[in-house]
């Protein structure tokens, strides 16, 4: 009976870390990994885990003369926290490593999901504002435009706040985010401030695309999870759709009281400094990063890597290759930088590569697509390329984790087959198996 409790116990801190890890965004593979390595730890073996978008199970039967134990867990959606994901890898590391027992191991886990953050809401809504100031600096934008998209994106915050409380569906959440900053695009447009409103929508856009898990359902897609990756995928499109029908809801508003915010060039960017640019990456990225909770040790090499992966954007788009296939080698580069430096920072690279992607998300291209449809012009051309982008920069972040992997042949010669080039989880410990 003794033992019997002790492999549940096992089972249970294993979904309980699982769950923080698919929640947090972590691909499938990873999760299944990082479970199988803390049954692992704790002297269980033949363990068979199934991972999907909302449910974790794990199975163990020691023999075929013996009954299988069973258990399930429900993984409700939550949002991105980046502090619980890096506590709960750093215990199952020392789990994995033998410093802590399966009870010191529990414990942990438990005292980190039930306590709340240091960091309080205020400043995290603060963040990103920060957050879309940064977003318009990448744009060119001027100071009022900048000031203005501060103010859009902690209004989205709030609704992003408000709208969960009453269980009102992700996709209308992300509706009424895009609908919100095209509304106030729209009033800036009536005011005698000169205001571009592209630039002001596009932040709510990219705000709103930071949360969407296009990369998770890419990574499970290539990992050889094509469930999971289906169902992420249809999360990603329906959250898209709903900031697109946002966005074009609020055109369609300011289209009626007169306000044609498609009068201004779609999309237009305006010739930025590259340096002012680069420092728009760098903070919008950071205050992402804040704004999730990451650890204030990582921001600097969220900054540093937003940075390197906005200028080799800048530098592949200005040799004439295009936008998507700039987004592409930026995203290899992020990647590969994120799982060399991510280690001395004691962080996942999950916690680097998320947000130093976000500057380098197709906001841009999204609001020139809807303007040209409310023009009456053809604009799926538009969209088609935000998608192209979006898709270059998830496939580009993996595929840059695998080319950087030789580079760390100690990693390369620990980490699992099943999971490749972790972006979260502890290495194969003592004894791991990848079944």
């Amino acid at each position: 009976m003794t033992e019997r409790r002790e492999v549940y116990e096992t089972l249970d801190l294993a979904l309980r870390v699982g769950e923080v890890l698919l929640s947090s965004g972590a691909g499938a593979a990873d999760v299944t990994a990082a479970m199988l390595a803390v049954t692992e730890a704790c002297g269980v073996r033949h363990v068979i885990a199934d991972v999907t978008f909302v449910e974790l199970s794990l199975r163990h039967q020691p023999s075929s003369r013996e009954p299988a134990a069973d258990q399930v867990r429900r993984v409700t959606q939550r949002p991105i926290d980046y502090g619980h994901l890096t506590q709960v890898d750093e215990t199952v590391n020392r789990l994995v490593a033998g410093d802590v027992t399966r009870s010191e191991a529990r414990d942990q886990v438990a005292r980190i999901l039930s306590t709340g953050h240091r960091r309080r809401r205020g400043a995290v809504t603060i963040a990103w504002g920060v957050m879309g100031t940064g977003v318009a600096l990448t744009l060119g934008s001027s100071p009022v435009v900048c000031l203005l998209a501060f103010l859009t994106a902690c209004a989205i915050d709030g609704t992003q706040l408000l709208l969960p409380l009453h269980r009102i569906p992700s996709f209308y959440q992300h509706a009424a985010g895009g609908f919100l900053a095209t509304l106030i695009a729209v009033i800036a447009s009536t005011s005698v401030l000169d205001v571009n409103p592209s630039r002001v929508v596009t932040t709510g856009i990219v705000m709103l695309l930071a949360g969407v898990g296009i990369m998770g359902a890419t990574q499970d897609a290539l990992t050889g999870f094509p469930v999971t990756a289906s169902a992420r995928l249809i999360d990603a499109v329906l959250n898209t759709a709903g900031i697109i029908a946002g966005v074009g809801a609020g055109l369609t508003v300011g289209d009626m009281l007169g306000v044609g915010l498609t009068t201004f060039t779609p999309g237009a960017a305006g010739l930025a400094e590259d340096g002012v640019t680069l420092f728009g990456a760098a903070l919008a990225a950071a205050a992402f990063a804040f704004a999730s909770y990451a650890p204030l040790r990582s921001l600097v090499a969220v900054a540093m890597v937003a940075a390197l992966g906005q200028g080799t954007l800048l530098a592949v788009d200005s040799s004439g290759a295009g936008r998507t296939w700039g987004s592409a080698v930026a995203a290899v580069t992020v990647g590969a930088v994120c799982y060399l430096v991510a280690g001395r920072f004691r962080v996942p690279p999950l916690v680097v590569v998320v947000p130093a992607i976000v500057p380098l998300l197709p906001g841009l291209d999204i609001y020139r697509g809807l303007a040209l449809l409310a023009e009456g012009k053809d604009g799926v051309l538009e969209l088609a390329s935000a998608l192209a982008i979006a898709l270059a920069l998830a496939a580009g972040v993996i595929l840059g984790q695998y080319l950087a992997r030789p580079l760390k042949s100690e990693a390369r010669r620990l980490e699992t087959r099943l999971a490749g080039p972790r972006m979260v989880g502890p290495f194969r410990g003592r004894g791991a198996s990848d079944t």
